[in-house]
């Protein structure tokens, strides 16, 4: 249930705040978003997949830990991210 290559760099292009960035709080939310819609969409067609609906809950964890990260440090940064990124708060 992993992204393949193509689409992480391409989601890391679009996110990236300069040249070399591959691992800022933007592009990792960005890249976990993706892979939450993913498995969002497996676990509709596959509703008794208990592992991947546990895998899905750790990844909301982690992406809603760097977005209070990225919401302590800079709020700007993170409202442009959400509504880049179509997430409710």
């Amino acid at each position: 249930m992993s992204l393949d290559k193509g689409t992480k760099e391409e989601i890391t292009k679009k996110f990236q705040l300069h040249e070399k960035d591959t691992g800022s709080a933007d592009v990792q939310i960005a890249i976990l978003t993706e892979r939450i819609t993913e498995l969002t969409e497996h676990l509709k067609l596959a509703p008794k997949d208990h592992a991947s609906r546990l895998a899905l809950l750790k990844l909301v964890g982690q992406r809603r830990k760097l977005l209070d990260y990225l919401n302590s440090t800079d709020t700007k940064r993170y409202q442009s991210l959400i509504t880049r990124l179509n997430l409710r708060k």
